[in-house]
């Protein structure tokens, strides 16, 4: 494993998820709306180094196998974490994070297969996977902070972007296996 920037910064999103948990199930002495302000800065961290790695190893040519295999890895176990804390919190509805979580497994195997059969570029991150991620990200922040603000019910917000994020989820879902499908049928 090289121990550059982008892995650095890839090692450290896997850090934040302890620390992200933890501040829901140890009495810290902080009020709900504290920790739900803590924990949406550890998140709006997490995804800022998940941006901060892919620029630094385009930017600073520190490219590696280990950092392609890592990368999504981390992005997969924070966003697991941060739904199944929504879900167990009443905030995400099971439905909701079991297809997001679902896609993840079931496309992160297909990307594992289309590279063992030589097809990896078929399969490789779309706009539509980009924009997924993104409406994903930003619906999560919201529920994670939840309180209103104001007159603006954060939480409503988060839960509409969320089905919003569950909608593009399937749809490039659809996206990969379409992609995909040639050389499965072929297998």
């Amino acid at each position: 494993m090289q121990w550059n920037i982008p892995n650095s910064l890839t090692v450290l999103r896997i850090l934040f998820i302890p620390f992200f948990v933890s501040l829901y199930y140890f009495d810290s002495g902080l009020s709900s709306h504290q920790v739900n302000v803590l924990a949406t800065t550890i998140f709006a961290l997490a995804a800022a180094t998940d941006w901060l790695d892919g620029y630094f190893a385009r930017k600073l040519n520190q490219t590696s196998a280990f950092g392609a295999f890592l990368d999504p890895v981390a992005d997969k176990l924070m966003v697991t974490a941060a739904l199944i804390m929504l879900v167990e919190f009443g905030r995400v509805g099971a439905l909701i994070a079991f297809i997001i979580i679902g896609r993840e497994i079931a496309i992160s195997a297909l990307r594992e297969w289309m590279a063992g059969v030589g097809q990896s570029g078929s399969v490789a991150v779309a706009m539509i996977g980009k924009i997924k991620t993104v409406a994903q990200m930003v619906a999560i922040l919201f529920l994670l902070y939840s309180d209103p603000i104001g007159a603006i019910n954060i939480k409503l917000i988060g839960q509409l972007l969320i089905l919003i994020a569950a909608f593009l989820t399937l749809l490039s879902m659809v996206y990969y296996l379409k992609a995909a499908w040639p050389q499965m049928k072929a297998k």
